[in-house]
């Protein structure tokens, strides 16, 4: 049977897996453009049993616990947000207001208590860059969110989009894949910015539950990139945020989006 393992030292929370990196080890055992659910915490340093469901998904197991499951996923739609450049997201990355001391001050993407970890401290954008009219795209996802649908579409303003810079560490890379940056590392800087673009006003504790991921082009390790979030869509505990590489150019690299709950226990709505 294959197994897979999430290493403690790539943790989000303290006690589990880092989101992002987490649905992208089971990601990369998928064949095929997939969809990853997250539908318990990820245990760290502990064997995940790999099982492929009658319907073709593919589930990881700890013990008899679904912990993850992949699944088929139609592309993406494009990154809804304008090019960012790197003066702008250095700008942006020293607004960054997340606590040393919160629940992921630890986590290896994110977390200020990680001086290891990527780093990726995604603040608000100033005022200087363009607001919605200004990026093509968002009229399709007004038009396709209508009164009542569960997710509303969220108007924004240039303010609304968190960012950060990104150096992948030579860690990162695959000597198999001619020094490109695992794709799991990857999904792992895609998610964080999900969270600050939703959270990063009200910093309230919200976990992954669903990621999908195309990388476009493969990143390279050492090159400083653009790490961007956007808020999408919100209901209730839910919200759906994209997010996005780019490279100093602002062309897009990789890009997903990422579905979060804040858990029922810590909701006030």
């Amino acid at each position: 049977m294959t197994t897979l393992t999430v290493p403690a030292k790539f943790n989000g929370p303290a006690a589990g897996g880092n989101g992002g990196y987490s649905c992208g080890v089971v990601a990369a055992a998928f064949d095929g453009p997939t969809a990853v659910s997250l539908r318990r915490p990820v245990p760290l340093d502990r064997p995940l049993d790999l099982r492929t469901a009658e319907n073709g998904s593919l589930c990881a197991f700890a013990a008899d616990q679904l912990i993850a499951e992949a699944v088929a996923a139609a592309p993406l739609a494009p990154w809804p947000g304008p090019a960012v450049s790197l003066p702008e997201a250095r700008a942006a990355h020293d607004r960054f207001a997340a606590p040393s001391d919160g629940i992921f001050d630890h986590c290896f993407v994110c977390g200020r208590a990680r001086p290891d970890g990527f780093g990726v401290f995604a603040g608000p954008l100033g005022e200087g860059a363009r607001a919605e009219s200004d990026v093509p795209g968002n009229e399709r996802r007004a038009e396709t969110n209508a009164p009542g649908d569960d997710l509303y579409y969220i108007r924004h303003s240039a303010g609304d989009i968190v960012a950060s810079p990104w150096t992948p560490p030579a860690w990162t890379a695959d000597a198999d894949a001619d020094g490109a940056v695992r794709p799991e590392f990857v999904w792992a800087a895609l998610d964080c910015p999900g969270y600050f673009a939703l959270h990063g006003t009200d910093l309230a504790v919200a976990y992954l539950v669903r990621q999908q991921v195309e990388i476009l082009t493969p990143l390279r390790a050492g090159v400083e990139y653009v790490a961007v979030g956007r808020a999408l869509e919100r209901s209730g505990r839910k919200g759906l945020a994209a997010t996005a590489i780019l490279d100093p150019d602002g062309e897009v690299l990789a890009h997903g989006e990422c579905l979060l709950v804040v858990p029922r226990q810590m909701s006030h709505g």
